[in-house]
């Protein structure tokens, strides 16, 4: 079974067709793999602040929460933080 796109199993490939969808596979996977490139780059960047905030003091995880915070819009965020104050209350843990 070929996992060529749009083309039914019955309907033979002229060598062009056959050449520009091998053409095509191949600039996707040429693609994918710079961009896995890229991504490993920006991921040891983003590393290399975690440590040089850390050299200066930073708590990286407080660091990476505040990340996580910042991502959520603003009603998301009261209602997690709603619910944890909940929480604690409940367990004694606020007063």
């Amino acid at each position: 079974m070929s996992d060529l796109p749009n083309l039914p199993n019955d309907q033979p490939l002229s060598d062009a067709a056959a050449g520009f969808a091998k053409e095509q596979l191949k600039s996707f996977i040429e693609r994918i793999e710079r961009l896995e490139e890229e991504k490993k780059t920006i991921a040891d960047d983003i590393k290399d602040v975690f440590a040089e905030a850390k050299g200066t003091g930073f708590d990286t995880k407080a660091l990476r929460e505040i990340l996580k915070i910042r991502k959520q819009d603003a009603d998301q965020r009261a209602e997690h933080e709603a619910i944890v104050d909940l929480y604690l209350q409940a367990l004694g843990m606020v007063g």
